[in-house]
């Protein structure tokens, strides 16, 4: 059968383009509606209270803005390096911040200037030559970590020539709960000592028993991140399971070096 022309409305163009207009004014109406839902009337005669107020408001949001940036930019006493060693990142202390009995390990390395400290899989971390299957176990599922600390006699730049370092401050209170995280890591024997596993891979430096697991999500860059986090560093641990990953965060917030 075939099909009727389209046809345009019967009635007068005059009177279809006013329901076209007044169409639009309706749903122009709608929308200003539905835009104020929410926010409450103000009387006429408050007009100009509520622009006061308004005008008040918003100085003191300017004012908070301010202080706040000058408490962000207010120099830290305390400092936190991050070694990127490419396939695995490490936090070197200094040995002067670290309080008698506030990290035990530090007991273990007496003439150092520095402390570096690192984590990761025990079997992969311990290894002489580490093969494929130790890293696919590793990631598999959770398997025992190990912590890994050296005594630095040298400025981490010195020690660590040609790695990237990203030197971070820290608060008082920050820098207290960064070491309580590191003792929280450790695992320990009947006397309260860390527990020792050897030697560790270069310089004067040890393997101690760490009480938490190494998974897919949870690497050596995601404890570091996590290690920072404590230390009220803005930094997110599950957007770090590269080294990359960790130093993009960590940049922008690193100390300029003059």
């Amino acid at each position: 059968m075939a099909r009727e022309p389209l046809q345009w409305p019967t009635r007068p163009p005059a009177t279809w383009v006013r329901h076209l207009v007044r169409l639009v004014f309706v749903v122009c109406g709608l929308a200003a509606g539905l835009s104020a839902c929410g926010a409450a009337p103000v009387a006429p005669a408050a007009a100009a209270s509520a622009v006061t107020t308004v005008s008040a408001m918003t100085a003191m949001t300017a004012m908070t803005a301010v202080t706040a940036a000058q408490t962000v930019e207010q120099p830290t006493p305390y400092s936190v390096h991050v070694v990127n060693h490419g396939w695995h990142a490490g936090l070197v202390l200094r040995a002067s911040d670290v309080p008698a009995g506030a990290w035990a390990a530090k007991a273990d390395f007496p003439d150092a200037d520095y402390l570096e400290v690192g984590w990761g899989n025990r079997a992969y971390y311990m290894a002489a030559d580490p093969e494929a299957w130790l890293a696919l176990k590793a990631v598999a599922w959770p398997t025992p970590g190990v912590l890994h600390v050296v005594g630095v006699n040298a400025a981490p730049e010195r020690y660590f020539p040609g790695a990237e370092i990203l030197e971070i401050g820290v608060a008082p209170a920050g820098m207290q709960r960064l070491l309580q995280h590191l003792r929280q890591s450790h695992e320990f024997d009947g006397a309260g000592r860390p527990v020792t596993l050897g030697p560790g891979l270069y310089g004067h430096s040890r393997f101690y028993a760490s009480r938490e697991q190494f998974h897919l999500f949870k690497t050596c860059n995601v404890w570091v991140a996590r290690a920072l986090q404590a230390a009220g560093v803005q930094v997110t641990p599950a957007l770090t399971l590269t080294t990359e990953r960790l130093m993009v965060q960590l940049r922008p917030l690193a100390k300029v070096r003059p």
